[in-house]
């Protein structure tokens, strides 16, 4: 199942993904596709609904990101063992974790926006985690799989100035407004064969900058959840940023670093793809 938000910002309706060109609307089965969804039995509560409602074309409608805002956006840094090459750190021991604000959260065709003072904002194409249960201390990594709902595609842009040469903690250079554009879907985990073998890509103003595969990921989606609660209640629709392949700004030779009138356009395979206009601080 493909989940969906369709509509202006903050009046976004829930919607089920048929094909390219359709949609089931599910607004009368829940309001949203946020917290009390996924701890309510989330996409098994719309199998119905999708199977006898009528089809929708797509009209042009806004695309938000697939999920309302969440409480809480859990990244993890250096998750790939060619990109940790890249940047010259060491492959971590374990998860390194930090997070940024709900309010990052934007739709994956909205434009990011520079923010005042930035010198160095970077991109960083990701597998997103949408958690579908309240979850923690899990016995196994095992177990993991049943606390995932699903999974969406996500640009965790950065300022790398404010993150690596400020001091503090790296959520300053990660916090800025529209920094996470996600989706354009929710896909259910039964939609994907091996989430462990996706490929990855990243444009800059038609110009390749990453090509990667979720393969050389250092800790996988199933290690994360079950990681992560070991320290924390995740909460249903909590989303994860799992980390980037290879190809940012800050690990060119000499570094590159975006610019207002930039495009990005980036995409995983079986999730679907984004584009976005960079634009000037406000």
């Amino acid at each position: 199942m493909y989940l969906m938000r369709i509509g202006p910002p903050g009046a976004e309706k829930p919607v089920v993904r048929v094909d390219d060109t359709h949609y089931v609307d599910v607004s009368d089965v829940t309001p949203d596709f946020d917290e009390r969804f996924f701890a309510a039995g989330g996409p098994a509560l719309l199998a119905e609904r999708v199977a006898t409602g009528e089809r929708r074309a797509f009209a042009g409608e806004r695309i938000g990101a697939p999920i309302a805002r969440p409480h809480q956006i859990l990244c993890i840094g250096l998750n790939y063992s060619d990109h940790a090459a890249e940047t010259g750190q060491a492959v971590p021991d374990e998860p390194i974790l930090f997070t940024k604000p709900p309010n990052t959260l934007v739709g994956p065709y909205d434009d990011v926006r520079i923010p005042r003072g930035s010198t160095k904002p970077d991109w960083e194409v990701e597998l997103g985690i949408v958690i579908g249960r309240r979850t923690s201390y899990l016995d196994s990594v095992e177990e993991a799989g049943a606390a995932i709902a699903g999974y969406c595609v996500v640009n965790d842009v950065s300022e790398r100035a404010f993150q690596m040469e400020r001091g503090g903690q790296w959520s300053k250079g990660k916090s800025a407004e529209t920094f996470n554009p996600a989706g354009p879907w929710l896909v259910t985990p039964d939609e994907i064969a091996d989430v462990r073998n996706l490929g990855m890509w990243l444009d800059v103003s038609g110009t390749r900058r990453q090509t990667g595969s979720t393969a050389t990921m250092i800790f996988d989606p199933y290690f994360l959840v079950h990681h992560l609660s070991q320290f924390m209640v995740l909460e249903p629709g909590d989303l994860i940023n799992t980390g980037t392949p290879p190809g940012v700004g800050m690990g060119h030779k000499p570094q590159i670093w975006l610019q207002p009138g930039d495009v990005m356009e980036l995409g995983i395979d079986g999730l679907g793809s984004q584009r976005q206009r960079v634009v000037g601080p406000r």
